[in-house]
């Protein structure tokens, strides 16, 4: 408790603003990448060198790799989460504007409040938590609805039905992740989940061709730099900075870059991408937000049968 009370607050604020700020803004990085970039070669590139850097800098620091049975676990959250999340998530980026992905990609809560009332059974479907997700579900409509009148075109249906793909397998990781063996540090757990997925993700390019269509030499100097920026920036400094806060904020504080990460992207989308911001784009993102602050800022009510198991152990 001393050591918290000491604390500088300028590392605080600085944790806080890369979390906000440098998570908001790689949607937009991602976007200015797969434009040149084959997405799913270019998030393996991301992922398996930062999963690098952060495995090797904790075995530098005396921390052990997972065990074999941990690495199995380790590669079925990176096929949820790297895979089917983030590959999704940079495809999809060829086709929604990076602002509208971000909003997309915020109804991960959402998905999560369903997996514990689902899967889990340590949450109960109560009517604020129906009301936020019913809330949520209209701002997806709107972002997606032709036949709603707010000017601006719908997002694409292909790459929206993506994004919400990868929402859902985030959500159910978020459920696995409590139940299998991994790793006590969560550095190295996270950086063993990158290189995994890295390395699945080099898999899933090589299946669709990608490494055939990929010439380096055409690549320009913004796309190799918004490759940069995810690897340093939004992949190591990003989670360092997570990690710090998870171990000295509360969890409700930490996640408030969960709506606030969508509304960065959404003005960086406009004032740096050239992307839309229309009527359309405001309310859906709104609903979204909305959504996403009810359902993070509701306690978790146990069941029964949660309760009993408690109880029994």
């Amino acid at each position: 408790m001393e050591a918290k009370t000491h604390r500088p607050a300028w590392k605080t604020l600085l944790a806080f603003a890369i979390i906000y700020f440098v998570w908001g803004s790689t949607f937009l990085a991602i976007r200015i990448g797969v434009h040149e970039l084959p997405p799913f070669l270019f998030a393996a590139m991301r992922f398996a060198i930062a999963g690098l850097v952060l495995c090797g800098w904790m075995v530098a620091h005396g921390e052990r790799l997972p065990s074999a049975l941990q690495w199995r676990s380790v590669f079925l959250l990176a096929l949820l989460i790297f895979v089917i999340d983030y590959g999704l998530l940079f495809w999809a980026e060829q086709r929604v504007p990076s602002g509208i992905a971000a909003v997309m990609m915020a109804t991960i809560p959402a998905f999560m409040a369903l997996s514990e009332i689902i899967f889990l059974r340590t949450q109960r479907l109560t009517i604020r938590l129906a009301s936020a997700l019913i809330v949520g579900l209209a701002g997806v409509a709107v972002l997606m609805s032709r036949s709603l009148n707010l000017g601006g075109a719908p997002i694409d249906t292909t790459g929206a039905i993506a994004l919400i793909i990868g929402s859902v397998s985030w959500s159910i990781a978020s459920v696995l992740t409590r139940k299998l063996p991994l790793p006590s540090s969560k550095v190295m757990s996270s950086g063993a989940q990158m290189l995994a997925g890295g390395v699945l993700l080099s898999l899933v390019a090589a299946v669709f061709g990608e490494f055939h269509n990929f010439h380096p030499g055409i690549v320009s100097r913004a796309a190799w730099l918004s490759l940069l920026y995810l690897i340093i920036a939004g992949s190591i400094i990003g989670f360092t900075a997570y990690v710090w806060l998870i171990h000295h904020e509360s969890p409700t504080k930490v996640g408030t870059y969960a709506y606030v990460n969508p509304v960065v992207a959404v003005l960086l989308g406009y004032l740096l991408g050239g992307e839309s911001l229309g009527m359309r784009t405001i309310l859906g993102t709104l609903f979204v937000l909305v959504s996403v602050l009810l359902i993070t800022t509701t306690r978790a009510k146990k069941t029964a049968a949660a309760l009993a198991t408690e109880e029994a152990g």
